[in-house]
């Protein structure tokens, strides 16, 4: 009799609860990429669906307001799109499935699998917009990660917890770099971000660079070119938000998106849709907000927890390295590597231009001997770079300047230091060995 008196208790609450009118709206308009819709009351971030058909409704973001209209940007194409379409706002709070099931999966901007491996089984969710950790409470970057590769294991060496940029134009072996540090970091996870590049380039960095080895450790988030804005920029908070829940339990990642400059422009393309002015070089000044708060959520968590080492990587259209989002990057990130168009063309992989490169952690992370090391061997390349033109034509005369006729002496040694096999994973004690080595005098060489 007790159990019957509980239960319809329940019922009772159930049956005075005031009920919920749902309110839909209408599409009156479309411009670009644009929808603009009348009769919904939402805010900036909630997400609607778009009837096209009975049985076919499209996901879409508010992006923008004016007045009683609201703008949406779909997440997928809109095909089939009349006037007058129900505009159906969803109440549900955005969720993406997280843990050790996303492990050698790939997924799409919205969390799902584009693999072919089947649907995630994943038992929790966490909210798309990550917490925002008070930079006081963050465990400073006192730790080094390896990442395999010599140039930047000894000269540039990376901190647990810091962000660089990558800095490459098109085809100087930007994937490629990225694909060794995958394969050949001491990280616990790898998260991967491809964003906005081509389809084929996303199933070759996967089979070719990333491999079946780094792929075991990796979760991949691809959002190619042909994927509209929106999909592009949620593809990028996407796997941040990955990256910050393995980081929350205790992990250490390595985060590596490619690139940032699609995620700006992406960014761009959506601010003009909605009618924000262009300031800089055609771009809003919404890109310039968004960047940062994108890049802070990386690094390192509380002390005693994990990190998130990340790797951005921007393109500098036609090698200019004072692009606005090359600029912008530069001065938000903790350090920079620049790949050189020039090594590349010489054949020199990977084409890292240590003179352009630097890592502002590296003197807080490494030995004092170390840094000296690095500090000698950057001395002695730039001072052949500088007259590499005299001694080219043979206008330089030996015994003119010690230092420049020591490195004249040093270069074939620095510049084989510097490449690397893509093959070949080269542990972080061993690159300071032979960092050390490659500065040792040579036979009747006096110091």
């Amino acid at each position: 009799m007790s159990q019957l008196i509980e239960r319809l208790a329940g019922y009772r609450t159930l049956r005075y609860s005031p009920a919920r009118a749902r309110i839909e709206g209408r599409v009156t308009r479309m411009i670009g990429l644009t929808l603009e819709a009348v009769g919904i009351q939402v805010a900036i971030g909630d997400c609607c669906l778009i009837e096209l058909n009975p049985r076919v409704r499209v996901e879409a973001e508010v992006v923008g307001f004016s007045g009683d209209r609201v703008y949406l940007m779909p997440l997928d194409t809109i095909d089939g799109l009349q006037p007058g379409a129900r505009v159906i706002p969803v109440q549900e709070v955005g969720s993406v499935p997280v843990g050790p099931e996303l492990l050698g999966r790939v997924l799409n901007g919205v969390g799902k699998p584009i693999d072919g491996r089947g649907p995630l089984h994943t038992e929790q969710k966490v909210a798309l917009a990550g917490e925002t950790i008070n930079p006081l409470s963050r465990e400073p970057i006192h730790q080094t990660l390896d990442v395999g590769v010599r140039a930047i294991n000894s000269l540039l060496t990376v901190g647990r917890g810091q962000r660089l940029g990558l800095f490459a134009g098109s085809g100087v072996g930007k994937s490629v770099l990225l694909g060794m540090m995958t394969r050949f970091t001491e990280a616990e996870i790898i998260v991967v971000g491809l964003i906005g590049e081509r389809g084929r380039e996303v199933k070759e960095f996967i089979e070719h660079s990333l491999g079946e080895k780094g792929l075991a450790r990796s979760v991949v988030v691809a959002s190619p070119a042909d994927d509209s804005p929106l999909m592009r920029l949620r593809a990028s908070q996407l796997t941040t938000r990955i990256a910050e829940y393995f980081r929350d339990q205790g992990k250490n990642v390595l985060l590596l998106m490619d690139s940032l400059t699609r995620y700006a422009q992406a960014q761009r393309e959506i601010a003009l849709a909605v009618g924000e002015p262009p300031a800089t070089k055609g771009y809003p000044p919404s890109v310039f907000a968004k960047l940062p708060k994108l890049v802070e959520r990386a690094g390192n968590g509380k002390p005693g927890g994990g990190s998130v080492t990340a790797f951005y990587t921007v393109l500098t259209e036609g090698d200019d390295q004072q692009d606005p989002v090359a600029d912008s990057a530069r001065a938000i990130l903790d350090g920079h590597v620049v790949l050189s168009r020039r090594l590349a063309e010489q054949g020199h992989y990977p084409a890292i231009d240590i003179e352009a490169s630097i890592s502002r952690a590296m003197p807080s992370i490494v030995g004092q001997d170390h840094l000296a090391k690095a500090l000698e061997f950057k001395k002695l390349y730039s001072k052949f770079q500088q007259n590499a033109d005299l001694i080219a034509v043979g206008a330089y005369v030996a015994g003119s300047d010690p230092e420049t006729d020591q490195a004249i002496e040093r270069m074939p040694v620095l510049r084989a230091f510097l490449q690397q096999r893509m093959d070949e994973p080269l542990p972080l004690k061993q690159c300071i060995q032979q960092l050390f080595m490659s500065l040792e005098p040579m036979p009747g060489q006096k110091r």
